[in-house]
């Protein structure tokens, strides 16, 4: 697919960036509201679209964003000058940047909606419907994912501690908010998480994902929607106590 080859670096720890290094010319792509920072030369612009693709493509990929409530646009960070030059990007939430390497993946991933941050220009950034409908049923934004494909390297963030599994024709159930993303020839479905009992008393939700397959699957310990829904539960406004 011949994706511009980017050099990064990731800074940080608790709430990391990801430092990208333009050669004249190169171009990456990012989620709007990403950027921290660029150096002199580089210039930014937005556009719908990834700017891969014919016109079809785009008109086609561009009505999916729209269905499913996504943004249609993406700002493109250029380097005009002459010699490299530096632009930075960081998560929306406490987390963990993770580098994908998308030639050493199959030049595909398949990741949460919300976990894309930035990829080297020429790699497709596209909607997927999962096509089990027991995922779109129960699976909340599971439904709805992401798919990444090209030949660079893709960034991507997590909440918490990231883990990757390495699958060898094997199964993998976890809870539905913890996936982050996965390798494009593994199978992803929703399931009962066990018993009736369990279901009801257990704690873990009635529904896992299932993962079937070869390849890489990443986990996140804490995903946004779990600290949201801690914050808030802990949180008294002032004088709440007093009435």
């Amino acid at each position: 697919m011949n994706c511009h080859e980017v050099d990064y670096r990731i800074v940080g720890h608790d709430i990391q960036m990801v430092e990208i290094e333009l050669d004249p010319n190169e171009t990456v792509v990012a989620e709007a509201g990403a950027m921290t920072y660029l150096e002199q030369d580089i210039e930014f612009e937005t556009k719908m679209g990834d700017g891969s693709g014919g016109v079809m493509d785009k008109l086609f990929g561009i009505g999916k964003r729209l269905l499913t409530g996504e943004s249609v646009f993406l700002t493109h960070f250029s380097n005009r000058g002459g010699q490299k030059r530096q632009v930075a990007f960081a998560a929306p939430f406490p987390g963990t940047i993770i580098a994908l390497n998308m030639a050493e993946l199959g030049q595909e991933v398949i990741c949460q909606k919300s976990a894309f941050l930035a990829a080297a220009f020429g790699t497709q950034v596209d909607i997927a419907f999962n096509k089990r409908l027991g995922s779109g049923f129960f699976g909340g934004e599971g439904f709805i994912l992401q798919r990444l494909r090209g030949d660079g390297m893709a960034f991507i963030h997590a909440g918490g501690t990231v883990v990757r599994k390495e699958l060898r024709n094997e199964t993998l159930r976890l809870d539905t908010g913890c996936l982050v993303a996965f390798s494009g020839d593994i199978d992803y479905n929703i399931a009962l998480s066990g018993g009736l009992k369990s279901m009801l008393f257990g704690g873990e939700g009635l529904f896992l994902a299932t993962l079937k397959g070869t390849g890489s699957v990443w986990i996140q310990s804490m995903p946004f929607s779990r600290l949201a829904e801690r914050v808030l539960s802990q949180y008294r406004p002032l004088g709440q106590d007093s009435q």
